[in-house]
């Protein structure tokens, strides 16, 4: 089993070579010839070290990097200051988070769609909850009951990455998002679970994107089949999930969106083995 140091060397790496290979992401600062002495992949590589670290928000990981990582970080800044600066890195994350969704040419055309509640407070909290009302967070419904927030719509690889993503209000239709994730990728087959069925929007998928939707309301023949396929995307979300996703601390749309695109990128990373396991 991997050690923490294992984990920070292999993000750290990944990140600095991107960063290497990509200076002008760097063109936001005011002066790109004065360097910080608490580098750039050093402040996302403390970022990501939160899903290894198996907690619940990024200021717990900055204090028990603090305390017990201080050599591998000799000149790490104040936490008001990190967090700022992780803020202000919102492209380069992005940046980052396309790089790992990148699929080769050869891998087959074959995706899975679901979407997931982001809920910002426990159930009895619902009757005052205000926070993020004017971001978008909403009432929604799902098998289990209601929940105020967002919904994460994803689009997952059948190899196990995640290839798109989208951020929703919590009262949105799954099927809403379905033509922008699917139009980042070649066409092909997905599937999705009976949320997504109804023949005009199949036929959209197919027309606007080359995209075949098959869900067991189109082949009520093969359900136990496609049953057993669509287990692998509910993994995908229970992995995330298990990274602290669904505990939300964020104040702000933007924070909560930077969040989200950090643990898909530790996800990615794990299923394309450039991380110890």
């Amino acid at each position: 089993m991997s050690s923490i140091d294992d984990c920070l060397t292999a993000l750290y790496v990944f990140v600095d070579d991107f960063l290497q290979a990509r200076p002008d992401l760097a063109a936001w600062r005011h002066s790109p010839n004065r360097q910080p002495a608490f580098s750039d992949a050093e402040v996302l590589t403390l970022a990501l070290l939160q899903s290894d670290l198996q907690v619940a928000s990024l200021k717990q990981t900055y204090r028990l990097i603090a305390a017990n990582c201080r050599a591998a970080f000799p000149c790490l800044c104040s936490y008001a200051r990190w967090i700022a600066r992780v803020h202000a890195l919102a492209a380069l994350v992005t940046a980052l988070l396309r790089v790992t969704t990148h699929l080769t040419p050869e891998a087959p055309a074959f995706y899975l769609i679901d979407a997931k509640p982001l809920p910002l407070c426990h159930p009895v909290r619902h009757r005052r909850v205000r926070l993020l009302r004017e971001d978008g967070a909403r009432f929604g419904k799902t098998s289990k009951g209601w929940f105020f927030g967002f919904k994460l719509h994803v689009l997952r690889h059948s190899a196990g990455r995640i290839v798109n993503l989208v951020l929703t209000p919590g009262n949105w239709d799954d099927r809403e998002p379905a033509l922008g994730l699917v139009l980042g990728v070649q066409g092909g087959i997905t599937l999705g679970d009976l949320g997504y069925r109804g023949a005009r929007r199949a036929a959209e998928l197919a027309e606007e994107a080359d995209m075949f939707l098959l869900t067991r309301a189109e082949a009520p023949a093969h359900q136990r089949l496609l049953t057993q396929v669509r287990e692998a995307i509910e993994t995908t979300f229970s992995q995330l999930w298990y990274k602290f996703l669904d505990r939300i601390f964020a104040r702000s749309w933007h924070g909560l969106w930077h969040t989200v695109q950090l643990k898909v990128i530790h996800y990615n990373l794990r299923q394309a083995g450039l991380l110890p396991i």
